[in-house]
C-alpha cells in the first residue's frame, strides 16, 4: 500500500505521518517546498513537490497511490486566499486523484460545517464534502471540530505571559482533540474498507468552554488570568470593513469564522460508534487536563531552570566586579 499523505507540514499533517512510519506504512508526503519539509525525510518519509493550485505538478505525486489522506488546509499566514486552496485546490486533488485511480480518499472537514453557509471556510468544506461524495471516488471523512495545540497560544501563553486573553460573545463549548489522537484515526482508517462512503465526527472526551479552559489554565499555572470580552459586533464590523479591500479578504474570511465559535451552539457529538468503527480504545484518547498539565509542568520546569541559571551569572558577576575595594 502507498500512502500520499497532503498538507503533512502542518499541525495535523505531520502527526498523521509519524503515526503512519510508526505503523510501518510507506508514506509519501504533497509539499509546495521541500526544504520547508526536511525533517519528514528525516523521519523516514518520501517528498514529493506538488501544489494543490497548480493541477499539472499532482500525477507524479499521485502514481501507484492507494490511500490519499488529505489534511491539507489554507493557515492564517498564507497569501493565498481560502477559496483559492481549500476549494479549487481540492477540485483539483479530487480530479486528479480519481484520474490516478486513487482506492480511498480520506478528507479532514470541520464538523458542522453545513450549519454555517455564510462563514466562508465551513460552506466551503461542506461543498467539498458534497463534491467529494460525488466524485465516484472511494472516500471517508473525517470532522474533527478543534485541536488541543490551538490553544496554547490562545490561553496558556497570554496567562503565562501576564497578557491579554480575548473571549468572544456567547462562547462557543468546543470538544477539542489531541492533532495526535487524530492521527489515530486517520492511520486507523487505511486498513479499514467498511468505512468507505461514511462521514464521522470526531470528538474529544469533553467539550469545553473558554471559561473552563481560562480556570484550568490558572490553576495549572498558579496565575491569573487578565479575561478581555470582544463583542461579536465589533468583529462584524472589522470583517465588513476588510471585505472591501483585496488584501483584506482572508482577513474577512477568517473573522467570519468567529461567527462559529461565538455562537454557542456546542460542537461536539457521541464518539461510542466512531471508536468501534476504526477499531480504537476510548480510553488511549488524552484529556486536556493530561494534555495541559503535560505543558505546564514543561514550562514552569523550564523557567525555574531559567531563573537559576540567571542566579547563578549573577552571583559569578558580583564576584568578579573590579569594583569591590581591595581587602
Amino acid at each position: 500500500m502507498t500512502l500520499l499523505v497532503v498538507g503533512a507540514t502542518g499541525t495535523l499533517g505531520r502527526q498523521i505521518v509519524r503515526r503512519g512510519l510508526d505503523q510501518g506504512h510507506a508514506v509519501t508526503c504533497l509539499v509546495r517546498s521541500l526544504r520547508k519539509a526536511t525533517f519528514l525525510r528525516e523521519w523516514g518519509a518520501t517528498l514529493v513537490q506538488g501544489d494543490l493550485c497548480q493541477p499539472d505538478t499532482l500525477g507524479t505525486a499521485l502514481e501507484g497511490v492507494t490511500t490519499l489522506i488529505d489534511a491539507a488546509t489554507t493557515r492564517p499566514t498564507d497569501s493565498r486566499s481560502i477559496k483559492a486552496v481549500d476549494w479549487q485546490g481540492k477540485l483539483n486533488l479530487i480530479n486528479a486523484s480519481k484520474a490516478a485511480g486513487v482506492e480511498h480518499y480520506l478528507f479532514f472537514s470541520i464538523m458542522g460545517s453545513e450549519l454555517y453557509p455564510h462563514v466562508p471556510l465551513m460552506d466551503i468544506k461542506n461543498c467539498t464534502e458534497q463534491f467529494l461524495a460525488e466524485s465516484g471516488l472511494p472516500y471517508t471523512i473525517l470532522r474533527p471540530c478543534g485541536f488541543f495545540q490551538g490553544l496554547i497560544g490562545q490561553y496558556a501563553i497570554p496567562i503565562l505571559e501576564n497578557q491579554a486573553v480575548w473571549v468572544m460573545g456567547e462562547a462557543t463549548a468546543i470538544a477539542y482533540m489531541d492533532t495526535q489522537d487524530v492521527a489515530r484515526f486517520a492511520i486507523a482508517g487505511v486498513d479499514r474498507p467498511d468505512i468507505l462512503g461514511r462521514t464521522f465526527d470526531l470528538a474529544g472526551p469533553k467539550s469545553w468552554s473558554p471559561e473552563q479552559i481560562i480556570a484550568l489554565c490558572e490553576r495549572l499555572s498558579g496565575q491569573q488570568a487578565k479575561i478581555t470580552r470582544m463583542p461579536i459586533g465589533l468583529l462584524r464590523t472589522a470583517r465588513n470593513i476588510t471585505q472591501f479591500f483585496e488584501w483584506g479578504w482572508n482577513i474577512a474570511d477568517r473573522l467570519a469564522f468567529t461567527e462559529v465559535i461565538s455562537s454557542g451552539k456546542a460542537l461536539d457529538a457521541s464518539m461510542d460508534e466512531v471508536y468501534a468503527a476504526f477499531g480504537l480504545d476510548s480510553q488511549e484518547t488524552l484529556t486536556l487536563e493530561a494534555y495541559m498539565q503535560d505543558y505546564f509542568n514543561r514550562i514552569l520546569r523550564k523557567l525555574k531552570e531559567l531563573d537559576y541559571e540567571k542566579n547563578k551569572q549573577k552571583k559569578k558577576s558580583r564576584k568578579r566586579s573590579p569594583f569591590k575595594s581591595a581587602p
